[in-house]
């Protein structure tokens, strides 16, 4: 059993195998094009079982605890997945304890067995049997989307896609769906500003690390938001939300792969002076779907493969590094408050009860089948208070 302790904690009355979920691995991301990856025949099989459970179990003391799952699909019949006291990240998770567990499929089961019990998990939920093989909890399957989804640009903003024109980049293209393909470069260069941009990582359940959903936010072309399918995995420094190999996200808020994800992105700039030398580093303020990930994070210098600091201002690009990700609803406000802004409350987002379905764009579910038409309880996300 692995159970990853991050403060003390009481432990789940929980089995749990060996192992077997791939972390992000050190090779870095190239700040170029590279030829897109395409997935084996039957690369959809067990989509419907991968996603995120929420319910309750038993701890060892007798409590009933809520409880979240997260399960990733590896290929083939092999699964992943995170267990969560407390619920799902940004959804109540205490963030003190994490259990890493390997599954594999069996007909529409998913089977994860460990020295304590046996988790059996279906398309719409499952349960929790102990080692003595008495029923101590049951999870079900929910679909949750970031509070800041959808969000309309505010007064004064820079409208850079919308769905109908490619004309704030100097270079960009449409993706087959209709959405804005990596690789577009703002031709307005940038210092101080507030960034929305909603971004989908593709379903590659064969591909591992880095070659998993891969693209990135460059801030003034220099420092990297990553993106990346790191969903079902700990933080780390290479995968989704990190600020490239220099810091990894303080919360993994990634959802599976083919729904929308949000990156609300305040950033000031670094500081120059006459001589041009730094005075001040590049702070940023990065909220993953509606969570906050970096609170005024001082970015030291450029990362990976970003361009070297000057004292000039520089564009935004959506890294093209090979994969088909896409990109919907981007503005940009220019502000040198917009640090301030982002450091204040970040919406608390209730969940939201009840079921709500969402069908997808016209050719969208054939590329993105994890976003095809389903109906699960959906909920918004929110960061407990600490």
């Amino acid at each position: 059993m692995l159970i990853f302790l991050l403060r003390p904690a009481a432990l789940l009355c929980l089995g749990v195998g060996p192992l077997g979920l791939p972390l992000a691995s050190a090779h870095g991301a190239a700040d170029t094009a590279q030829a897109p990856r395409s997935e084996p025949p039957g690369a959809d099989e067990g989509i419907a079982l991968q996603g995120e459970y929420l319910g309750r179990v038993q701890a060892v003391d007798g409590r009933s605890v809520p409880f979240g799952v997260q399960v990733a699909a590896w290929g083939g019949a092999t699964y992943g997945a995170i267990g969560y006291q407390g619920g799902l990240p940004g959804n109540g998770w205490d963030e003190e304890t994490a259990i890493i567990w390997s599954g594999t499929r069996e007909a529409d089961t998913l089977v994860f067995t460990g020295p304590r019990g046996t988790l059996l998990l279906d398309a719409g939920g499952g349960r929790v049997i102990d080692s003595r093989g008495q029923a101590v909890g049951e999870v079900r399957q929910v679909r949750r989307e970031s509070v800041t989804l959808g969000a309309p640009p505010p007064p004064g903003a820079i409208v850079l896609f919308d769905g109908t024109s490619l004309t704030k980049f100097e270079q960009a293209s449409f993706t087959p769906a209709g959405w804005l393909a990596p690789g577009a470069v703002t031709k307005l260069p940038v210092r101080d500003f507030r960034l929305h941009v909603e971004f989908q990582v593709p379903f590659l359940p064969h591909a591992r690390d880095q070659a998993r959903g891969n693209s990135g936010v460059y801030l003034q072309r220099r420092y990297e938001v990553q993106i990346l399918d790191s969903f079902g995995m700990l933080p780390v420094d290479n995968g989704c939300g990190a600020l490239y190999r220099q810091q990894a996200p303080d919360l993994n808020m990634s959802f599976p792969p083919g729904a929308w994800q949000t990156y609300d992105i305040y950033f000031r700039a670094a500081r120059w002076n006459a001589d041009g030398q730094k005075t001040s580093p590049a702070v940023v303020t990065v909220l993953h779907n509606g969570v906050r990930i970096h609170d005024r994070r001082t970015i030291v210098t450029k990362t990976g493969a970003g361009q070297p600091e000057t004292l000039y201002d520089g564009p935004i690009l959506l890294q093209d590094h090979g994969d088909p990700v896409q990109f919907r609803n981007v503005w940009l406000v220019l502000s040198d408050a917009s640090l301030e802004r982002g450091a204040a409350q970040n919406p608390e987002g209730a969940a939201t009860a009840g079921c709500a379905c969402d069908g997808g764009e016209p050719g969208h579910a054939a590329a993105y089948p994890a976003a095809s038409s389903s109906c699960l309880p959906r909920f918004a996300t929110r960061r407990a208070a600490r």
